[in-house]
């Protein structure tokens, strides 16, 4: 061999080695925490809670739920706290025009970039029509939330994935009928995972419009019985720390970019001990590249 075939074999060699460490080198920006999580805690001691969820090394907390406390008093013990609460959830009758314009002024002061919208009512998400009609009010709430600079979006669960009577599905409802500026989604990992859905193909089809996801494991799927029928409450018990379940986490987070994930919050429904359990989801996080 020589020099000159050596030299650009090595060039090329240096070239591929530097480009796999760029290829796993990427990280989690942010890792914040759904205070759902902790929410007997914060009950009984809000100030507590969320000083200990500081000294966890989270930076970023998802309220569900004030307890009591006025916006004022929330900002302040988050700056003491060296915290910021980018996002919170919301019922869906808080969307209603004579409580929204209240949650968006708390929302501002308490420094939210985002209100999100966790849950549907069941008799309000039984048909297409349905869902189309929350689709409307969905964007009539983003557009007055974007006027007050703060961000709409909704967080699913499984049923979003079921199909209705017309085999549509919800979920694919509410994303080609929403604003995609008015409304963004927060998608919750480990629900679409158990409702038999890949996260992967939503990123592609709906580049962008996933600034947030909640970030949870679980151990399994449900398994149909003989009409073909799942539990889906069952998967609240195979819920695990992030990292002790089967999600593929670093095969999502590489396509975050494609998402447009800003903000990743762990969850988890019913912890054991659920200061053990952020701090062991946090610390598999922290460490993940991809």
């Amino acid at each position: 061999m020589d020099r000159r075939h050596f030299l650009g074999t090595i060039s090329a060699a240096t070239l591929l080695s530097r480009r796999l460490s760029f290829a796993d080198n990427h990280r989690i920006e942010k890792i914040g925490v759904q205070l759902y999580t902790v929410r007997s805690e914060i009950k009984n001691n809000f100030e507590g809670t969320l000083a200990q969820v500081a000294q966890i090394a989270y930076k970023e907390v998802e309220f569900a739920g004030y307890f009591g406390h006025s916006p004022k008093d929330i900002r302040a013990i988050l700056d003491r706290n060296g915290l910021t609460g980018p996002s919170s959830h919301a019922e869906y009758k808080v969307l209603a025009p004579d409580q929204w314009p209240q949650a968006l002024e708390a929302g501002k002061i308490i420094g939210h970039e985002y209100i999100v919208n966790p849950w549907v009512p069941e008799e309000l998400r039984k048909t297409p029509d349905d869902w189309r009609r929350v689709a409307d009010n969905f964007n009539r709430a983003g557009s007055q939330s974007k006027k007050a600079g703060i961000q709409f979006a909704y967080h699913n669960h499984w049923f979003e994935f079921q199909p209705l009577a017309d085999g549509q599905l919800p979920y694919d409802i509410l994303l080609k009928n929403c604003d995609a500026s008015l409304v963004k989604m927060e998608l919750d990992l480990c629900w679409i995972t158990v409702a038999g859905k890949d996260p992967l193909q939503y990123f592609s089809s709906y580049p962008g419009r996933f600034p947030l996801v909640h970030v949870k494991d679980t151990k399994g799927i449900p398994k149909a019985d003989a009409t073909g029928a799942q539990d889906f409450g069952s998967s609240m018990k195979e819920m695990t720390e992030v990292g002790s379940g089967i999600i593929d986490w670093k095969r999502i987070f590489a396509k975050s970019g494609e998402a447009g994930i800003k903000h990743s919050f762990v969850e988890h429904d019913n912890p054991n001990s659920p200061f053990e359990s952020i701090t062991k989801s946090y610390q598999y996080l922290q460490q993940l590249r991809f």
